[in-house]
């Protein structure tokens, strides 16, 4: 197992599915972990169940003070605000962000286009620009924590940005819109990388599994949640030297992403549209 004593770790979507497990795994790690959820109910129940991983590991009664509650809704940049002001008025630490909040291709809301309390196409607002405003927000955080990781729980169903139609408002097609937001995620990771002192913060983003028992997977599962919580402990916890950083993970492996990814002027574009829409 992993050894993260002392480190303060701020999962985002961590009361279902690989986030919760994850949450719960980095406890008996021995990390403080920061449990960000939206339904206070959800959160007292994973904060619960965290907790309990943590005395597992203590073996002591103080492990709560190694487990936070933070609740806010990425499905604003008013919430990725609040999230991020919240962090940075109570924590004086952040040594990993995990932006691992999402929507699946149909869940919620089926195939019908939706759209964020901004006006933005749902998916891509909360599968990248609430991560992308939060990583922005906290960054000073994470520099000041250095060294710190920033890891993006991407996926490997990826789509090149249409960067005339980002929003998706002709054909719409929730698996278009689901695999349109992860890629963004990526480009992101290559673009941000060398903005970074790698001596300071990495950036990484990753494929942890393929079709979990999760709530945003709608189907048959290939893949267990234990998988893709290996993975992201890895890039939580391995050497830097190791992980690097700008780089995309299947699994434990690094691998290619979309040839967007890869494209210095696709990423211009996003960088500059996501500046825009977030006002960052």
């Amino acid at each position: 197992m992993a050894e993260l004593d002392g480190e303060v770790v701020l999962v985002t979507g961590a009361t279902d599915g690989l986030g919760r497990a994850l949450a719960a795994e980095l406890a008996r790690a021995g990390a403080t972990v920061l449990v960000h959820g939206r339904d206070p109910r959800r959160i007292a129940d994973t904060v619960a169940e965290v907790t309990a991983a943590a005395g597992d590991a203590d073996g002591g009664p103080r492990a709560g003070d190694r487990v936070r509650a933070y609740q806010a809704d990425l499905s604003s940049l008013a919430g990725a605000r609040a999230l991020a002001d919240q962090v940075i008025a109570a924590e004086p630490r952040l040594d990993v962000l995990v932006n691992n909040a999402g929507i699946g291709t149909s869940v919620p809301g089926g195939e019908v286009r939706q759209e964020s309390a901004d006006g933005y196409e749902l998916r891509f607002a909360v599968n990248y620009l609430a991560g992308y405003a939060l990583t922005r927000l906290l960054l000073p955080l994470l520099r000041e924590s250095a060294p710190s990781r920033i890891v993006n729980v991407a996926s490997a169903g990826q789509q090149a940005i249409d960067f005339s139609d980002v929003m998706l408002t002709r054909d719409y097609d929730g698996a278009r819109a689901y695999r349109q937001s992860k890629l963004a995620q990526i480009l992101f990771t290559v673009d941000l990388a060398p903005e970074l002192d790698a001596a300071e913060v990495t950036v990484n983003a990753l494929h942890p599994a393929t079709f979990m028992p999760t709530k945003i997977v709608a189907g048959p599962t290939l893949s267990t949640i234990a998988q893709g919580v290996e993975a992201t402990m890895r890039l939580i916890s391995a050497p830097a030297a190791e992980t690097g950083t700008g780089r995309y993970f299947n699994g434990l492996d690094e691998a290619r992403a979309n040839d967007q990814a890869y494209d210095p002027e696709a990423r211009r574009r996003l960088r500059e549209l996501s500046g825009k829409l977030t006002g960052l």
